[in-house]
């Protein structure tokens, strides 16, 4: 709590002169804030935020955080899908226009809302307006449910990155006991020798002999890389009802995961914030290697022109736009939570305008740019397999850990390759999930401020409890699990939030209110910044995400994996989730008015909306100055 009040202010004037006084006055009035200058400090923040909370410590911390969690795992394995199922290179229009129009404008209220009072979710709605509270509660679950599942895809990249060190790797070739009767490869080995280019299989047949067998029996063909990760790797079950045993290789994987982020998080954002100089930038030295390396091979511009020839035919259709639309909004993560606290650790004076512009474009770059690294390589692929592209694209896990395994070993040096991706995915998946812990931890110190001082202790018990939370995904039936809350966690409820906080910022607490405040941070704007950002908060973005949530509505499709369709129970409790924090932050509203003396009465309902007393800035001169105003009635 700042520790400024109406009297501090009339005791630090006694001590300047008139002349002084008079000129921090007019700096007031000019709204040319400097976060240096105070009536009786020169701390950019106030006290409460310095010694208890903690702030970046870098000039650059923030920035690569925020990039590092805006930038993961749906630039590589979900957009460049997207893009070519979308038009190739049309696909770039509308995903921009849905950048201008709903990404940025969310991450920029975002970000401003949380470095203007210095607090992250869990209390700054509380503080924001009363009957909001529970909105900030829906988020810190959004990032927690994630958090779960998410921190097992680091562990899949822990346990692929170290097999890749096995020569050969460990998934080549059919001669092993994890594989089936359609395995279908093209390597050579002791006992089943493939001369010009014939295929075989587990059982060493020539590609006429499984041509008759495939017709007589309809087995699809699989390859290696499929039958070892879901074979040996997962030991997937038949279904989600069948959770078996927990997979030991792969729950020690994880307590590694849970390890690895515990120890890069144990000091909040000064750890942090230092371990993303290197996993936020690492990747792109990896992708352009990637990109290099595979424009040397045969097929790759064939995958890469299936990437980019536009078809702009697409753009009349509902689908591109309604694509381009929700992958923009999940790839910059607005009402989950994290923007929010990356912001509340930010100076007060800190450009977050700049921020959000510069990560908003430097995602739409990446993503593409790693469309064209996917694209050649599996160019290459389709190329060595005598096949279209659009026979071995993929997206998600299957991208991940079926094609581009199946890929490495075709390459020279196949090991070091294999290392080096999925190190990259390491790295990718680490600074989203930082963030994702970081909101939670953020949320727990927040709303238990005497804990601040057992930081480690906190950060460990969240790990722990994610680390046993997560272990359902380690079962046999773990990736069932995994798709389940992959579609339905940060969903419905993101989009019904997201639609919630344009209304109560844009409407509620007023745009100009709001921009009045952005200036107090950055200084004063032009009169374009003022109505671009209202016509955009109050009506464009909310249409916009109305849109989005329509959209996913009409294109809903229950849960499945494979030709495996889940049973109507875990449909059930998907819709749960889904639906589970927006539901928090409708039961906190009417619990918070159902408190009142006059529950729902206009009077009630009216006061639960206006921002409460503590309401106010992280700078302690502006606190201050707040603090006078509303005891006085007066404006300086």
């Amino acid at each position: 709590m700042d520790t400024s009040s109406p009297d501090d202010i009339e005791d630090c004037s006694t001590k300047l002169t008139v002349d002084v006084w008079l000129k921090r006055v007019e700096r007031r009035r000019q709204l040319a804030y400097a976060s240096e200058y105070d009536f009786c400090s020169d701390q950019p923040m106030n006290d409460e935020a310095l010694a208890k909370r903690g702030s970046w410590t870098g000039r650059y911390d923030f920035l690569l955080s925020l990039l590092g969690y805006s930038v993961g795992l749906g630039n590589v394995w979900r957009f460049p899908y997207l893009c070519y199922s979308n038009g190739g290179g049309a696909f770039l229009i509308p995903f921009t226009v849905m950048l201008v129009i709903a990404g940025l404008p969310l991450m920029f209220m975002e970000l401003s809302l949380a470095q203007y009072v210095g607090l992250g979710p869990a209390i700054l709605f509380k503080r924001l307006a009363p009957i909001s509270e529970g909105i900030g509660y829906g988020m810190i679950l959004v990032s927690g449910m994630v958090m779960l599942y998410y921190n097992v895809i680091i562990a899949w990249t822990v346990f692929y990155m170290v097999v890749s060190f096995e020569d050969p790797l460990p998934w080549r070739g059919c001669q092993h006991e994890w594989a089936t009767v359609n395995c279908f490869s093209y390597e050579e080995e002791d006992n089943c020798l493939a001369t010009n280019r014939s295929y075989y299989m587990a059982n060493c047949m020539s590609r006429e002999q499984y041509r008759l067998l495939n017709v007589t029996l309809r087995t699809p063909r699989k390859p290696p890389a499929e039958e070892f990760f879901k074979n040996y790797f997962l030991q997937i079950s038949a279904g989600i009802e069948e959770t078996g045993k927990i997979n030991q290789r792969l729950a020690i994987c994880l307590l590694v995961a849970w390890a690895i982020v515990f120890l890069c998080l144990s000091r909040g954002v000064k750890s942090s914030g230092k371990v993303v100089y290197f996993t936020a930038l690492f990747p792109y030295v990896v992708l352009a290697a990637l990109f290099i390396r595979g424009l040397t091979l045969p097929g790759a511009y064939d995958g890469i022109l299936y990437y980019v020839r536009p078809d702009w035919d697409k753009l009349r259709t509902a689908q591109i736009w309604g694509d381009a639309a929700v992958q923009i909004f999940f790839a910059l993560s607005p009402a989950w939570g994290g923007l929010l606290t990356l912001a509340s650790y930010n100076r007060f004076d800190n450009n977050c305008y700049r921020d959000a512009i510069v990560v908003a474009i430097s995602n739409i770059l990446t993503s593409f740019f790693a469309g064209f690294v996917i694209f050649a390589i599996i160019g290459f692929l389709a190329h060595e397999l005598d096949t279209s592209v659009d026979s071995v694209i993929d997206q998600g896990a299957g991208l991940a850990f079926v094609v581009f395994p199946e890929l490495v070993g075709k390459l020279q040096m196949p090991r070091l390759w294999s290392v080096l991706f999925f190190f990259m995915l390491l790295t990718l998946g680490l600074d989203s999930q930082f963030t994702l812990m970081e909101t939670v931890v953020t949320a727990v110190l927040d709303t238990f401020p005497a804990l601040r001082r057992r930081k480690i202790a906190v950060v460990a018990g969240v790990s722990i409890v994610g680390y046993l939370g997560g272990l359902i995904f380690v079962t046999n039936s773990g990736m069932y699990w995994f798709q389940l809350f992959d579609k339905y966690a940060a969903n419905w409820s993101v989009l019904l939030i997201a639609i919630a906080e344009c209304i109560l910022v844009g409407w509620v607490y007023g745009c100009e209110r709001f921009i009045s405040n952005i200036e107090e941070m950055l200084g004063k704007r032009s009169k374009w910044f003022h109505r671009f950002w209202v016509t955009v908060w109050k009506y464009i973005t909310p249409a916009m995400l109305l849109f989005i949530l329509c959209f996913n509505w009409l294109q809903y499709k229950p849960v499945a994996y494979g030709r495996y369709i889940y049973p109507n129970w875990a449909d059930v409790f998907g819709w749960i989730i889904a639906l589970a924090p927006f539901g928090i932050a409708v039961i906190v509203a009417v619990k918070n008015m159902s408190t009142s003396s006059s529950p729902f009465a206009w009077q009630t309902i009216r006061k639960l909306l206006q921002p409460s007393s503590e309401w106010k800035p992280s700078q302690p001169r502006l606190a201050s100055e707040m603090a006078y105003e509303n005891s006085n009635g007066i404006e300086l």
